[in-house]
């Protein structure tokens, strides 16, 4: 018996040394939060709330929230935001996924140690290929938005439109994108070509 717990415990430190066993831990908890535990989302243009706490091992030098760790935690928000409004779910049933395409973060005040904040994230729109999602970083402190994060949320298989009818059981008109957010959107249009003329690939080839 002191063996095998010795070894369990082994394991679990390997884990938490060569993996992020963290990570490994909490995003399929959200998940599994997300759809037992919570109740479904059906306005898909519904802002969702994520709490959390700025824990020691989420600290840089500078004794405040590492900027890599508001991408961590963005992660396992929208993981629950798409679990609830019922996403995750469609694609599974078109037999489709998605992976993030591109992301890009506004700092606006540093998050400090085991100072309480929410992830407010919501779905800004989507076009042909890609749901685009927003998070916001607010201090339950006093309300203040420390970080705003945007997502491209590309997907394989389907299309955003097919998603959203098989969840409205209808056609739905998508929302018009934020100007900023389309300034953003064609950045990285110009980037993605610039990148395949770098490569030497035709206009054609698409980014997966």
């Amino acid at each position: 018996m002191l063996g095998l717990l010795v070894a369990l415990l082994a394991l679990g430190l390997a884990v938490f040394a060569l993996l992020d066993g963290w990570y490994l831990v909490r995003f399929p908890f959200a998940v599994l939060r997300a759809r037992l535990l919570q109740p479904r989302v059906r306005d898909l243009l519904a802002e969702q709330r994520f709490a959390s706490r700025v824990l020691p091992s989420d600290l840089d030098l500078l004794l405040h929230m590492n900027n890599a760790r508001y991408l961590r935690e963005a992660d396992f928000a929208r993981v629950a935001h798409l679990t609830r409004c019922g996403v995750l779910g469609a694609l599974r049933g078109l037999r489709a996924h998605t992976v993030l395409a591109a992301s890009c973060a506004r700092y606006r005040r540093s998050l400090r140690l085991l100072e309480p904040f929410e992830v407010r994230t919501r779905l800004l729109g989507w076009d042909d290929r890609a749901f685009y999602l927003e998070a916001r970083f607010v201090s339950l402190r006093d309300g203040f938005v420390c970080a705003l994060l945007r997502f491209r949320q590309h997907l394989l298989g389907t299309s955003p439109e097919r998603v959203v009818q098989q969840l409205c059981q209808r056609r739905v008109e998508p929302p018009e994108l934020p100007a900023d957010l389309q300034h953003w959107i064609s950045y990285n249009e110009a980037s993605s070509q610039l990148l395949r003329m770098e490569s030497g690939l035709s206009d054609v080839t698409k980014d997966q």
